[in-house]
């Protein structure tokens, strides 16, 4: 059937869903001195505020934000709280040893819980519920990969991951053409907006100032230039994920990835009786180019995957506004995923940035010499990890000895990505690479991994 037109953009459908995008809250007034300086009113900024204004409440924080609080990735994401360790724990083990390693997946777990418990103590309404992670595989290769993440994820402590046979799978969401499944209970589906408003007014609570519509130029020791101002203070922390190409001297040190999402009208009771999904589990693949997708407190279906990966020089779209074929790609794999959905209206489309490290791990530091501190390239999953990030960042800013400051993320550094037009050409490649291995692994030739995902890992730095 021909699908009508999908409203697109709007920031996301998370922000629309609550009434619309809020009203920014004022501007830098001029130039000011603070304690700290936070350049970035996402997640990762919020929380290192929340947590330095918890441990000594009378610093003086401000966090600079260009349009409003949770405008970019945690007011876009798919609501995945879940415990991934970006990069992998390998990397980890082979820097800082296997105990150092395990305990950056520990800290994650814990992470998950420290959230939901915030959001209960601040009462912070986020739709959210610990159903868990599941994935799906729909092709033999798939199929091989999730059970060599399974016997992969078992090696290790604090995973806890069950596989499931395809009758197991369809008993807990019926996905058309699963072969198998794998589910592990270290995560929760939450409603991302909702969070990140909650989180912003907590720390409004706490005393720490957001200026919104307030963007920052350039950071160095000791000040932030903004267009309303100076901010001079004496640590000046960097949380701007996918849109730290637009600082000065920052436009290689991550890149800047486009994911979409889209969203149907809630769906019948029917419907849902044929899906199941009762547990409301994140819901993922095991393709290259994967999909994720939540259930969503209004029986809605949210939906995301890859569109165009990278815009030439690490360009971002401002409003979320994603291309018509992304909508129809992703349109046409959520039916294909849900035949019960089939008739089911696509209510809107929208896109955002994560920000993407030249090794695709995550990190987190700061220089007690300077004052200058950073937290991100979590490539996707920052909804849990830039908790945790704000909470080392607050412990390093403050001098406290404690166990997160020694978590082998912390301090780590990747090169840079390399100069246009070279990264536009490498990043393009490495997604048509994984869609061609796609498209072969799913005609059924062969059971293992297509070679050209083999090479796109290699280019990608993540063999």
């Amino acid at each position: 059937m021909t699908e009508p037109r999908v409203p697109n953009g709007d920031v996301s459908w998370w922000w629309r869903s609550l009434g619309g995008t809020p009203a920014p809250r004022p501007p830098l007034p001029g130039s000011i001195d603070v304690d700290v300086a936070i350049v970035g009113g996402g997640y990762t900024g919020l929380w290192a505020a929340y947590y330095l204004t918890s441990l000594q409440p009378d610093l003086r924080v401000a966090v600079l934000e260009q349009r409003f609080a949770g405008f970019g990735a945690s007011g876009r994401n798919g609501g995945w709280l879940t415990n991934t360790v970006t990069g992998g724990r390998e990397r980890y083990e082979a820097s800082h040893g296997r105990d150092a390693a395990a305990a950056q997946q520990k800290a994650l777990n814990d992470t998950v819980d420290e959230v939901i418990a915030v959001a209960a103590r601040e009462r912070i309404e986020a739709d959210i519920v610990k159903g868990g992670e599941f994935g799906v595989a729909r092709t033999p290769s798939q199929l091989a990969r999730l059970r060599e993440a399974v016997r992969a994820e078992r090696a290790w402590p604090h995973t806890d991951v069950e596989e499931l046979d395809a009758a197991a799978t369809a008993s807990r969401i019926a996905v058309s053409g699963a072969l198998g499944g794998a589910w592990h209970p270290h995560c929760a589906r939450v409603h991302p907006a909702k969070l990140v408003a909650g989180l912003a007014a907590a720390v409004e609570r706490r005393g720490a100032t957001i200026y919104e519509q307030t963007t920052v130029s350039e950071i160095s020791a000791g000040r932030a230039v903004t267009d309303r101002g100076v901010v001079r203070a004496t640590h000046v922390l960097r949380a701007t994920e996918g849109f730290t190409a637009d600082l000065r001297g920052e436009h290689r040190t991550w890149l800047p990835m486009n994911s979409s999402m889209i969203v149907t009208e809630p769906l019948p009771a029917s419907a849902w009786e044929a899906i199941g999904w009762a547990g409301r589990e994140t819901l993922g693949d095991f393709a290259h180019v994967y999909m994720y997708a939540q259930r969503t407190a209004d029986d809605r279906i949210a939906f995301g995957g890859r569109g165009v990966p990278y815009r030439y020089g690490s360009h971002v779209d401002r409003d979320g506004t994603t291309q018509e074929r992304t909508i129809a790609s992703l349109t046409r794999l959520l039916r294909d995923f849900f035949p019960a959905a089939e008739d089911v209206p696509i209510a809107h489309a929208w896109a955002g940035v994560l920000g993407v490290p030249r090794d695709w791990a995550a990190s987190v530091g700061h220089d007690p010499a300077t004052g200058l501190g950073w937290a991100g390239g979590y490539v996707g999953t920052g909804v849990t990890a830039t908790n945790l990030a704000g909470r080392t960042l607050a412990d390093l800013v403050l001098g406290r000895d404690t166990d997160l400051v020694r978590l082998p993320w912390v301090g780590h550094r990747a090169k840079r990505w390399e100069p246009e037009p070279l990264r536009w050409l490498a990043v393009n490649a490495i997604y048509a690479a994984y869609r061609t291995a796609d498209r072969f692994e799913a005609s059924g030739r062969g059971s293992g991994t297509a070679w050209p995902a083999h090479v796109a890992d290699f280019v990608a730095g993540r063999h």
